[in-house]
């Protein structure tokens, strides 16, 4: 029989109905991995937030790509206008890192093995950083695209909130349209859009 899959959109929004309704504004140290995925995520939870928006993705190959993702994840911030401020915390570009992780699963297809492992690099420096920060929650943009599987994702989210001992916002954000939101708001803000996920071998197959 098989497994009834979990409703995330639903969690979230229970999440923020509790938070609209305690009267606090939490933190939240949000992991993206690109301006047009981030777009529609910080018009979203801005309204519910206080918003670090953490860039770490040492997958992104070559560098002048990391640093084309930087500038234009650090324009958005400047001028799209937002609930609440924003503000932007760069971590290392440390590839070896991905490369080490990635070593022996080289050839296996995107979307399988290779990149659950690189989720989990990303949201575990994402959760460390956020326990040393001391922030409420920890999350990712990358459940807004429709080749990321949120399952996986929330899943790993789930266990790292528990290795580092800070919560987790589960999330599914391609639901209720915010996928296509995405798309229009990188078109408004003239957003660069990749036309592959990041690493060589997304690279390679020019699969966003």
């Amino acid at each position: 029989m098989e497994k009834n899959r979990v409703n995330y959109q639903r969690m979230l929004e229970k999440t923020l109905f509790k938070i609209a309704g305690d009267g606090r504004i939490p933190s939240l140290l949000l992991h993206a991995c690109c301006a047009p995925c981030s777009s529609y995520v910080l018009e979203y939870l801005s309204q519910y937030f206080d918003i670090t928006v953490f860039y770490y993705n040492p997958n992104i190959f070559p560098k002048e790509e990391y640093d084309k993702r930087v500038e234009e994840i650090s324009r958005l911030i400047r001028q799209m206008p937002l609930a609440r401020p924003v503000s932007l915390l760069l971590g290392a570009y440390e590839p070896e890192r991905f490369f080490a992780m990635a070593k022996g699963r080289e050839a296996v297809p995107e979307g399988g093995e290779r990149c659950f492992a690189c989720y989990r690099l990303r949201l575990l420096e994402t959760a460390r950083v956020a326990a040393a920060g001391g922030f409420d929650y920890f999350t990712t943009t990358l459940s807004i695209s429709p080749l990321k599987n949120a399952d996986k994702l929330n899943e790993i989210g789930e266990e790292l909130s528990y290795a580092c001992g800070v919560a987790y916002l589960y999330s599914d954000f391609k639901k209720k349209n915010g996928y296509k939101r995405s798309v229009e708001l990188s078109k408004e803000y003239g957003l660069y859009r990749q036309d592959y996920c990041g690493c060589i071998y997304s690279k390679s197959g020019r699969i966003v």
